[in-house]
């Protein structure tokens, strides 16, 4: 059994490698990597895997990648939004090499929201008439210490436009255990779509609370109008898609309804999901000037 990892260098990559590292598998992990060489010395969580190229810029390479694959673990990398122009021949090279499963990593909430792309991906997967599982993470408890941590660290705030909006995480170490579990047994998941998260519902304002107490220092967060937002973020330098991914994910909860909290991470690894608190208390030093 062979089961190809894309996006293997990334955080939840890595997160699934760690899992199968600290647990013995009797099937071939590949790790899929847009350069070989040097994911050799730039991961440690592959080390001892095999590692094969997987370059989603080379669609007529798809049917290579996957000749000799039974299952592909599969996410959309943040740059990549054109479906039609990736997505769609890499699923039909999946169908056309005969791999019995994909393992999607979509968003919480995707079936609902037609205009983003994990949404298109999920209805290319199922069209397709491939066996498929969807985990859907809710907002990674990683962000804190990736994209907002700049802020967090220099300024002492989070600056982002959520207002009260409450929302629901996840860690990403979680995330990666769930989808190893699964890839090692997909006749159990199959047609199946998870939702993961843990079972706290917080606004910013209760996460910079939460950052203040571990840090020890007053964290502020601070909600602007989305024009400030955007200028602001001109001004740092941003580009134009970043900030309508940041708007997306912070400005359009505003007017929805609260996500949903799932007893799914419980269910798959028999404990509970990892806590906010729990997560700042093992990262806090990448949290501190």
């Amino acid at each position: 059994m062979n089961i190809l990892i894309t996006g293997a260098t990334g955080n939840v990559g890595q997160a699934i490698f760690s899992s199968f590292s600290q647990n013995e598998v009797d099937v071939n992990i590949i790790a899929g990597v847009r350069n070989t060489a040097e994911a050799v010395g730039n991961t440690k969580m592959t080390a001892g895997f095999s590692k094969q190229e997987f370059d989603f810029g080379k669609p007529e390479q798809f049917s290579e990648y996957l000749n000799g694959i039974d299952i592909l673990f599969l996410l959309r990398p943040p740059n990549i939004a054109d479906v039609e122009a990736v997505f769609k021949p890499l699923v039909d090279a999946v169908k056309k090499e005969g791999l019995q499963h994909i393992v999607f990593l979509s968003v919480q909430g995707a079936e609902k929201q037609s205009y983003i792309p994990h949404h298109k991906i999920e209805k290319l997967i199922v069209e397709s008439e491939i066996p498929y599982t969807f985990l859907r993470p809710a907002y990674f408890m990683q962000n804190f210490i990736t994209t907002l941590r700049k802020d967090i660290v220099e300024k002492e705030m989070i600056y982002l436009p959520a207002g009260d909006a409450k929302f629901t995480v996840v860690d990403v170490t979680d995330v990666g255990e769930v989808a190893a579990k699964i890839l090692l047994n997909v006749s159990a998941h199959r047609y199946q779509a998870y939702e993961l998260t843990n079972d706290e519902l917080l606004n910013f304002s209760e996460f910079a609370q939460q950052i203040s107490e571990v840090v020890d220092k007053e964290v502020k967060f601070i909600s602007p109008n989305l024009l400030s937002f955007i200028f602001r973020k001109l001004r740092e330098g941003q580009r134009l898609t970043y900030i309508f991914v940041l708007i997306m994910l912070h400005y359009f909860p505003r007017f929805k309804e609260s996500p949903e909290t799932t007893s799914m991470i419980e269910d798959i690894l028999n404990r509970k999901p990892i806590s906010f608190r729990a997560f700042l208390d093992r990262e806090k030093t990448k949290l501190r000037s």
